[in-house]
């Protein structure tokens, strides 16, 4: 993967941009020419974030652009509506061409330029290519130019993953694409897959996925940057890797399952904060496990009512089979556990209730760490990838309360079903591991700059600045 809409040089048909923002827009204006000044206003520019001018040539080409960006501190509210996602619509809306960043722009706006025309250039061209190319920006100065290339290639990653049709992006699919990731990186990998996963004592990720064509595997990498000496901050990611969720004999309708692809989206995330992390050679030790099945129906279909037992010997009512992401879940956070480790990450499309209390474009986060939560949440405003925490709220545990087993997989209400499926998990998390459980959907409804329709990375740049910021050991 490149990025192909940066460009490292300029032509002689490059067009420069001129960004503007409208404090103190009117004392600028007064100072262009005559004939710029006419222009802007001839057209209505007043410098509304967003807002974009192109201004002829006296040959009829396109002399100049003129792009009005949020002021800094001011109404709009910069993680949503900032400069990265004003530049992310360029690419799409610009005609065909070379642009350029006048001058020599901050370093905080070149790296927001940069990628957010990258993230405007996605397109997801597997099955059908792309009807135009998207319009070029050259490589602003001052521009972090690894630290942009890696988040866009990551989202690149995630947003493939999660795009590709289940028929194309099973267990074995995802295996392979995580194990051409591991090599890249020179990260030790290894899968455990079918009747082996009993063998080994993953007896809840097999009971999900047995009933599948496909086998359940488990995936299980492990970084770390060569030549770094002593003991490296633990930090371990789990994604729940559900490649189609029919859900089971609890089977879904036809509109429930349409999207089921996007099922394996924690896992789709994972990967991508991996390479993040890798590409960036953090002073970390990083492992990634991956629970990866498909959630089918067939004549060895585990039941509702049935008892799984975990591997941390927990039991485990089955209420619903269409609960199935925080089972498999339970035995990757198990054994993340059980080796130890200084950060735990999970990341799942995991509940619905989480989508009807925020909504489908902000992640819910739940962690048992008042300092990290706030940290994390400080993170996504840096990253312009914002969460929003929800509670661990206890008194809730008791709905998930079962009399045959340890748990039950589901509440016994039909409310807060975001913080009871949050509590399950916490079950498995052994008590003073520092811990984040990200709850998004993993799918924008609808396109918008940057973020087109389909698979999408909610979180991933805030997880990074998080590991980045407070928990890398610096060399």
């Amino acid at each position: 993967m490149t990025l192909t809409a940066l460009t490292p040089r300029a032509d002689k048909g490059t067009v420069p941009i001129t960004t503007v923002t409208g404090r103190g827009y009117g004392k600028w204006l007064a100072a262009q020419p005559a004939r710029v000044k006419a222009w802007l206003r001839a057209s209505g520019f007043e410098a509304r974030a967003g807002q974009v001018s192109l201004l002829a040539a006296a040959d009829g080409g396109l002399e100049r652009v003129f792009l009005a960006l949020p002021a800094p501190g001011g109404d709009e509210f910069p993680v949503d509506d900032g400069a990265v996602w004003t530049f992310a619509a360029c690419p799409g809306s610009l005609p065909p061409g070379t642009y350029a960043l006048d001058g020599r722009p901050a370093a905080a706006l070149a790296n927001d330029a940069a990628l957010g025309w990258a993230l405007g250039s996605y397109r997801f061209d597997r099955y059908r290519k792309a009807a135009k190319l998207p319009a070029r920006l050259v490589w602003p100065q001052r521009a972090d130019r690894a630290a942009v290339e890696s988040a866009a290639l990551a989202t690149f990653l995630v947003r493939d993953l999660v795009n590709t049709p289940a028929g194309d992006m099973g267990p074995p699919e995802l295996v392979s694409v995580a194990r051409t990731l591991a090599r890249s990186f020179g990260a030790r990998f290894k899968v455990i897959a079918g009747d082996q996963l009993l063998a080994r004592n993953y007896p809840a990720i097999h009971a999900v996925g047995r009933a599948a064509a496909k086998a359940p595997r488990l995936i299980d990498m492990v970084w770390q940057p060569k030549g770094r000496m002593g003991k490296l901050p633990r930090v371990t990611i789990c994604g729940k890797g559900v490649c189609f969720d029919t859900g089971g004999l609890d089977l879904k309708s036809s509109a429930g399952m349409k999207l089921m692809k996007k099922d394996m989206g924690g896992a789709a995330q994972a990967l991508g904060l991996a390479r993040m992390i890798m590409a960036a050679k953090l002073g970390v030790r990083l492992r990634v496990l991956i629970p990866a099945v498909e959630n089918a129906v067939s004549g060895n279909a585990y039941h509702p009512l049935d008892v799984v037992t975990t591997r941390k010997g927990i039991t485990v009512e089955v209420g619903n089979t269409d609960a199935e992401g925080r089972i498999i879940l339970s035995d990757a956070l198990a054994e993340a556990c059980r080796e130890g480790c200084d950060l735990l990450i999970d990341m799942a499309t995991l509940t619905g209730a989480a989508r009807v209390a925020l909504g489908t474009g902000l992640p819910a986060l739940f962690c048992n760490d008042d300092r990290l939560a706030a940290r994390m949440l400080d993170s996504g405003v840096a990253a312009a990838d914002p969460l929003w925490r929800l509670p661990l709220w206890r008194p809730y545990r008791e709905k998930l309360s079962s009399k045959v087993a340890d748990i039950n997989n589901i509440s016994s209400g039909s409310y807060g079903g975001a913080i009871t499926a949050a509590l399950f998990l916490q079950e498995f998390v052994t008590p003073g591991t520092p811990w984040i459980h990200l709850d998004f959907m993993a799918w924008n409804e609808s396109s918008r700059a940057g973020r087109p329709e389909g698979g999408e990375a909610q979180g991933m740049r805030a997880l990074y600045h998080l590991i980045a910021h407070h928990y890398a050991r610096r060399r």
